[in-house]
């Protein structure tokens, strides 16, 4: 598990440590491709993905089937910004 800092929001309190790396995504969604990992999600938006309404990462993250936790990063598939949890890098 990883270390929490906001209870409220339940965010990371330290950036992830490939925050800066391009990661081979390997499994999920994204599978096989390359993904810049920027950071936690919820330290790039401020806010969990859950309580970002209407952000247009967070929507596609909320219909992807990906595990609807906090365990999110955010970073670039290509020139777009994405959102993966992390249990499938």
């Amino acid at each position: 598990m990883t270390e929490r800092h906001n209870v409220r929001n339940n965010m990371h309190s330290s950036r992830h440590p490939l925050a800066g790396q391009t990661v081979t995504v390997k499994s999920g969604p994204y599978a096989g491709q390359e993904y810049r990992i920027e950071d936690w999600l919820d330290r790039v938006f401020g806010m969990s993905w859950m309580d970002a309404a209407g952000n247009p990462t967070a929507l596609k993250y909320a219909m992807s089937g990906q595990p609807m936790n906090d365990e999110v990063l955010y970073g670039k598939v290509g020139a777009f910004g994405e959102a993966i949890n992390a249990a499938y890098l």
